[in-house]
C-alpha cells in the first residue's frame, strides 16, 4: 500500500535543538507521518546518544502509523510505534518502559497539535472544504461520531454554540439557522461540498468566506476528535512522564490551542508565595516547570515559504523542576 504524502514538519530544527540534550525516553505523542521522529532520530544518532534511547510514537491514524513506519524503518530497533491518542501517554509510556526494562520516565515529549496535511489532503477524510468528500472528519477511524452526524442531527441552537466556541465565527446563528433550514427543505447535508455551499450562502464577501469556512469546519473538527479535552488531559500527564529536566515542546496552529497551552505552562510554573504582604524566604510550594520559551517559537520567512503550514505555528517549550511523579502503570 502506498502511503498519503506528509508535507515537512513545522519547526522541525527548533524542535531538536530544545529537546535532543540526553539520550533516554522520547515520545512523539502526534507522530503523523513520522517527520519530526525522523529529525529527533538523526540528532540523536548525530549526538551519540542513540544506542542508549528510544523513540515512542503515538498516533491513532492507521495511515500515519503505516507512513511513519516506513520513514523510520533504519531506525526500527529504537522506535517503537503504538496507534492511540495522545491523552493515553502516561499508560502508553508505563507499558512500553516496562516492557523494554528502561526507567518510566521521558527525557522528551513532543505535540504536534492539530490536523496533519495527508488528513486535510485526502478527500475521503472530509477535512477541507476545498476538496469534495463526506462529512468525516475522524482522526481514528475507528471512533463512531462524525462530522456528518453533528450537522445532520443537532439542533439549531446547539450547532450555532458549537461553531461560536470552537469556531469563534461572528456569524455562528446565521449558518446554524441555514443548515438547519436545508435539513427542512431539501435533506440531509450529504458531504463537505454540500456544507460548504451552506456556509458561502450566508456571507457574500468572498475573502471572509474563506475565514468562515475555516472556521465552522475547525470546530466540526474539533467536536468530532474531542480535542480541547484531550490536549487538556495529554498536557497534565506528560508533565508527570517527564523525567527530572526532561522537557516537552507543543506546537499549537490556532488560538484556543495555543491559550490552553500558554495557560497550563504558566500555572504550572508559579510557585506560591502565600497571602500578599507576608514575607516568606521561601515558597509554600515551587512550581514544577520551568519556561524555556517565554514566548512562542515562529517560524521563518524562509520555512514559510517552503512549508506553508508553519506559518500559524507557535512552538513553546518546558523543562520539569519536579523530580517525583511518575508510576508506570
Amino acid at each position: 500500500m502506498k502511503p498519503p504524502c506528509y508535507h515537512e514538519p513545522v519547526l522541525a530544527a527548533q524542535i531538536t535543538n530544545f529537546l535532543v540534550l540526553k539520550p533516554g525516553i522520547y515520545i512523539d505523542g502526534t507522530l503523523g507521518g513520522g517527520g519530526h521522529s525522523l529529525a529527533i532520530m538523526k540528532a540523536l544518532e548525530m549526538a551519540g546518544f542513540e544506542k542508549n534511547s528510544l523513540l515512542i510514537g503515538i498516533d491513532q491514524d492507521d495511515d500515519a502509523l503505516h507512513a511513519a513506519g516506513m520513514k523510520l524503518s533504519s531506525y526500527k530497533e529504537r522506535t517503537v510505534l503504538v496507534k492511540g491518542n495522545f491523552s493515553d501517554i502516561r499508560a502508553i509510556l508505563g507499558k512500553i518502559s516496562h516492557q523494554k526494562g528502561l526507567a518510566g520516565k521521558a527525557v522528551g515529549i513532543l505535540l504536534d497539535l492539530g490536523v496533519s496535511s495527508s488528513q486535510i489532503d485526502t478527500p475521503g477524510r472530509g477535512f477541507s472544504y476545498l476538496q469534495k468528500g463526506p462529512l468525516d472528519m475522524r482522526m481514528d477511524r475507528c471512533s463512531s461520531m462524525t462530522a456528518g452526524e453533528i450537522v445532520n442531527t443537532w439542533s439549531e441552537r446547539e450547532l450555532a454554540g458549537l461553531f461560536f466556541r470552537y469556531g469563534e465565527e461572528p456569524h455562528s446563528r446565521m449558518i446554524a439557522r441555514r443548515i438547519v433550514k436545508y435539513r427542512q427543505q431539501t435533506g440531509e447535508v450529504t458531504g463537505t461540498e454540500v456544507l460548504a455551499e451552506i456556509i458561502r450562502s450566508s456571507e457574500r464577501d468572498k475573502h471572509k468566506q474563506i475565514k468562515t469556512l475555516s472556521r465552522v469546519f475547525q470546530a466540526l473538527r474539533i467536536e468530532v476528535n474531542q480535542e480541547l479535552e484531550v490536549l487538556k488531559q495529554a498536557l497534565h500527564d506528560s508533565v508527570d512522564c517527564l523525567d527530572y529536566q526532561g522537557r516537552m515542546a507543543v506546537i499549537s496552529y490556532h488560538s484556543l490551542e495555543d491559550r490552553i497551552v500558554k495557560s497550563f505552562f504558566v500555572e504550572k510554573s508559579k510557585s506560591d508565595w502565600g497571602p500578599k504582604g507576608v514575607g516568606m524566604r521561601e515558597p509554600l510550594s515551587r512550581g514544577v516547570l520551568g519556561l524555556v520559551t517565554r514566548k512562542p517559537i515562529i517560524a521563518d520567512e524562509n520555512e514559510i515559504q517552503e512549508n506553508p503550514r508553519a506559518r500559524s505555528a507557535k512552538l513553546r517549550v518546558v523543562e520539569n523542576l519536579a523530580t517525583g511523579g511518575f508510576h508506570a502503570e
